[in-house]
Parts: C-alpha cells; sequence; structure tokens
C-alpha cells in the first residue's frame, strides 16, 4: 500500500504528464502561434509522423484542450482550435520557451533534434478529409 504523501500533488502530476508526453509542447505551442489545420501544425515540427500528430490532437480533444471544428464546405474543412482551457496555458509554454532559450545549450539542442531526426518518419499524406 502507497503511503499518503501531502506533499504531492496529483493536479500537478497530470499536467506535467499532459503537456510533457512526446511532441505534445510543440503541438500546443502550433497551436498558440495560430497554426488551425492539420497540415499546418505538422509542417511547422519536424520530424513528427501524420499518425503521431492525429493521436495527440485527438488526446487533446478529450482532454477539453483542443476542439476540432468541421466546416461544411467542399472540400470539408477541418480546423483545431484550443479552447479557454488549452488558451490558458499560453504563460507556461511562454515560460518554458524561454527558460530552454536562456538555459539549454546548443548542444542540448543537436541532442533533441538528432533524437527526433534519427525515428524513422512515416510517409507524409495528407491529413484527414480537407486537411
Amino acid at each position: 500500500m502507497t503511503a499518503y504523501r501531502p506533499d504531492f500533488c496529483p493536479r500537478y502530476h497530470a499536467a506535467v504528464e499532459m503537456i510533457g508526453r512526446r511532441w505534445a509542447g510543440v503541438i500546443l505551442r502550433e497551436l498558440l502561434r495560430g497554426a488551425t489545420r492539420f497540415r499546418q501544425i505538422g509542417d511547422a515540427i519536424p520530424d513528427i509522423t501524420d499518425k503521431l500528430l492525429s493521436e495527440r490532437l485527438k488526446r487533446f480533444e478529450s482532454e477539453g484542450v483542443v476542439e476540432r471544428r468541421v466546416a461544411p464546405t467542399t472540400p470539408v474543412t477541418i480546423e483545431y482550435r484550443l479552447t479557454d482551457k488549452g488558451r490558458a496555458l499560453e504563460a507556461a509554454i511562454a515560460e518554458i520557451s524561454q527558460w530552454a532559450e536562456t538555459w539549454l545549450s546548443a548542444e542540448e539542442e543537436e541532442k533533441v533534434e538528432g533524437s527526433a531526426s534519427g525515428q524513422e518518419r512515416a510517409t507524409r499524406r495528407p491529413g484527414p478529409a480537407g486537411e
């Protein structure tokens, strides 16, 4: 049985897990910067696969952070927008960005880029209809 820890905050833990998932932070950053279409988001993030981007957007939608809007146009237009809950992350994302600019060295940046580009990249196809 796990002992009760009054200094442990399960809400903080859940928040860190949500934005700390692989690619989640950069997806949120792109949405905050104004990207709304699947392809815009994917093109702005080097080495993310369409499958992973789709999974993350669906997860954010189920968590109430992103909403998916389908416009009845021809062809169908699908946009992703941050909800109020998602936009409320703007200050946190900005602080993480500032921290990274201040504290991460070029070597650490290269490690992150190297691990991302070393992954097998899925063939890019257009996103779901209209994306």
